[in-house]
């Protein structure tokens, strides 16, 4: 039985791996901000694996490395580490940019998968064993109009990822990047700040890709042999070609 940490698991690819991991008998250790939600979800999923919850803000250091030195025996071997949270905040040309919004992304984005990595790879190379699934993004690729710190905290996990490649090649310990385009989650609503309609246009005119779907693809990529490593993976929607285009049909 394997046991795998998912962080920001309480909506969007976070909420959808846990459900598919669920289905495949993976014990979940659930991380998010939003207690009650990850109490709904543990009580969702409670009747097919085991699964523990840890309430933080992976921007907070000392939070994250407390709350996970705190797992019970039967939840501290961890095999599976997928490095989900992130957000987008705002979308600005760089001079009228939000330091806030600056910080936000790079602490997210950037710090707290470094914080949750750090946490768990320490056991990861003990037991020389463990496969860890950085959630990039398109914007990692490429840089896109207004993106500039959203990008760069992107190409920040797409270096972070090449690096863990290379550093934990001698213990034995896959590495793994899924650089999805555009997902129908909430993502919008937190980048444009709560501007339900401005979100939702993101989304029209066209098929985006569903959080069940990179769930789904992530569900693969642990499955491979063990010889066999998917290092890094780009997802886009049949409509979309890159950042900016996007066949819509309005």
């Amino acid at each position: 039985m394997k046991t795998a940490l998912i962080t920001g698991a309480t909506s969007g690819i976070g909420k959808a791996t846990a459900i598919a991991f669920a289905d495949q008998g993976i014990d979940l250790i659930l991380c998010g901000r939003r207690e009650e939600r990850l109490e709904e979800l543990k009580k969702q999923l409670h009747t097919k694996v085991k699964v523990h919850t840890l309430n933080f803000d992976v921007r907070q250091q000392q939070d994250v490395f407390s709350k996970i030195d705190t797992l019970p025996e039967a939840f501290k071997d961890i095999d599976i580490l997928i490095n989900n949270a992130g957000n987008a905040h705002g979308l600005d040309p760089i001079e009228l940019g939000s330091v806030d919004d600056w910080d936000a992304m790079i602490d997210i984005n950037v710090k707290g998968l470094l914080y949750v990595s750090k946490a768990v790879i320490p056991g990861m190379t003990k037991r020389r064993n463990g496969h860890i699934i950085n959630i990039g993004s398109i914007a990692g690729k490429e840089v896109y109009p207004n993106g500039n710190v959203y990008c760069a905290s992107k190409h920040a996990v797409d270096a972070i990822n090449k690096g863990m490649l290379i550093d934990l090649n001698p213990y034995g310990i896959k590495v793994s990047a899924i650089n999805p385009g555009l997902v129908a989650t909430e993502f919008s609503e937190v980048r444009f700040k709560g501007d339900e309609n401005r979100a939702k246009s993101v989304y029209q005119g066209y098929d985006p890709l569903k959080a069940e779907d990179i769930a789904d693809i992530i569900a693969f990529v642990i499955s491979r042999p063990y010889h066999v490593n998917i290092a890094d993976l780009i997802v886009l929607p049949t409509a979309q070609a890159n950042s900016t285009i996007v066949r819509k049909n309005l």
